[in-house]
C-alpha cells in the first residue's frame, strides 16, 4: 500500500475583516519552491497597494517549510498561517494573506488570529484531496446486478467515472488501489464467481474534493 497525503484540491480565496483591516487569503496547490515563489510575487504585484502580503508554503519533498511576515511583528503572521496547514496535515501548498490596514492596531493576539483565521478560510474554499495510488478498473455486469454492483463500488470508496450500457453494463471505476482485492472478493460473493473486475491502470493521483477539517 502506497503512502497517502493531503493536498489542496484547488485554489481558494477568502476575505476577513477585523477592526476595518481587510485580510484577503489565497491558497494554491504547488509542487516546487519556484511555483510557490511565483504565486507570492504575483500576489505582491496584484496587491502592491496593500500594507502587507504575508506568506507561507509547505512542500512534501525535502520537508520544506517557509514563511514570511512582510513587516508584521515577528510570529504574528507567517507562522500562524503555516500552523494552519501543519495542523490540517496539508502539504504541497502555498498561502498568501494580504492585509489592507484599517487604521486600528490589532495587537499581537489579534494579528495572529486574523492571519491564521484567514488562511483557514481560504483553505476551506480550496478544499482538500488525498493523494494516493488509484486503480482504474472496468467491471462488466448484467443489468440485473448493476445496482448492487454500483452500491458495492461506493461502499469500497470507489468513484464511478462512467457507465457503458451495451449488451451488458460496463462500469468504469476509480478505486483506491488497496481496495481492489476487497472489491473483487465482494463481487465474487455477490455473483457466485461470475463477476470479475479488470485493472486497466494504477496511478498516483488526487482523489475527490473533501472539506478541510
Amino acid at each position: 500500500m502506497s503512502e497517502s497525503y493531503i493536498v489542496p484540491f484547488g485554489q481558494g480565496e477568502a476575505e476577513y475583516v477585523e477592526k476595518r483591516s481587510r485580510f484577503i487569503g489565497h491558497v494554491w496547490p504547488v509542487d516546487s519552491e519556484e511555483e510557490a515563489r511565483r504565486y507570492i510575487e504575483e500576489t505582491r504585484k496584484r496587491h502592491h497597494d496593500a500594507r502587507h502580503n504575508c506568506w507561507c508554503y509547505v512542500l512534501r519533498e525535502g520537508n520544506i517549510l517557509r514563511y514570511g511576515d512582510d513587516g508584521e511583528p515577528q510570529g504574528t503572521a507567517g507562522q500562524p498561517m503555516l500552523n494552519v496547514f501543519l495542523r490540517e496535515e496539508v502539504t504541497n501548498v502555498c498561502c498568501v494573506v494580504t492585509r489592507y490596514f484599517g487604521g486600528i492596531l490589532l495587537g499581537a493576539g489579534g494579528l495572529t488570529r486574523a492571519y491564521g483565521g484567514t488562511a483557514k478560510l481560504a483553505l476551506n474554499e480550496a478544499g482538500v484531496s488525498r493523494m494516493r495510488l488509484w486503480a482504474t478498473i472496468a467491471i462488466p455486469s448484467s443489468y440485473a446486478m448493476y445496482e448492487r454492483v454500483r452500491l458495492l463500488v461506493e461502499m469500497e470508496g470507489g468513484i464511478i467515472a462512467g457507465t457503458d450500457f451495451g449488451a451488458d453494463v460496463v462500469l468504469s471505476v476509480l478505486l483506491p488501489a488497496e481496495q481492489t482485492q476487497s472489491l473483487q472478493e465482494k463481487l465474487t460473493e455477490l455473483s457466485a464467481g461470475q463477476l470479475e473486475l479488470l485493472v486497466e491502470e494504477e496511478a498516483f493521483r488526487p482523489g475527490p474534493r473533501e472539506e478541510a477539517r
